[in-house]
Parts: C-alpha cells; sequence; structure tokens
C-alpha cells in the first residue's frame, strides 16, 4: 500500500489518494476494488452504509478504506452521531 499525490476521484486538486498494490495482512497482490452494502456495529447497534466502495482482499478477506469511504461510514455510524453537522439540501 502506498500514498500518492495527485488528483482525487472528485477532481480535488492536490488530494492524497490512496493506491493499494499489496494487502498489509497477507501480502497478496491480487488487488480488488469492490462496491457492496456494508455492515457494522457499535455498542450493540448495527447500521449499514449502501454501496460503499473500497478494497478487500480475494484471498483473506482483509479490507482496506480509502478517505472517502472512512467518511461514509463515520457520516453513519452511531459512535460519531451529532459529530457531524447535517448538510441542508438546495
Amino acid at each position: 500500500m502506498q500514498r500518492e499525490g495527485s488528483i482525487g476521484d472528485g477532481g480535488r486538486v492536490g488530494e492524497t489518494i490512496l493506491k493499494i498494490t499489496t494487502y498489509p495482512s497477507c501480502g497478496s497482490d491480487k488487488v480488488k476494488k469492490v462496491r457492496r452494502n456494508w455492515t457494522g456495529s457499535f455498542n450493540g447497534k448495527r447500521y449499514t452504509v449502501p454501496n460503499l466502495q473500497y478494497y478487500e482482499c480475494p484471498d483473506c478477506g482483509e479490507r482496506v478504506y480509502d478517505r472517502d469511504a472512512m467518511r461514509e461510514i463515520e457520516a453513519r455510524s452511531p459512535a460519531f452521531e451529532g459529530m457531524h453537522p447535517k448538510r441542508k439540501s438546495a
């Protein structure tokens, strides 16, 4: 796994993006970007992030999340309730 300076997926110049070349746990180079419903839990409360994009190793199942994926998880997690202001719709 390495970080490199580049233009992010959202077209933001100067953003640092995550480029996965091998998985940290098993060393596999079979890097696979997936988009799935992701489910987590906090203090016994389950929550789902629909259509989350992240990297998942087909060999060991390890998951690696970039900054955007982590922001989506935090936005839906009960652990962060009240910390992120709700966006006003236009």
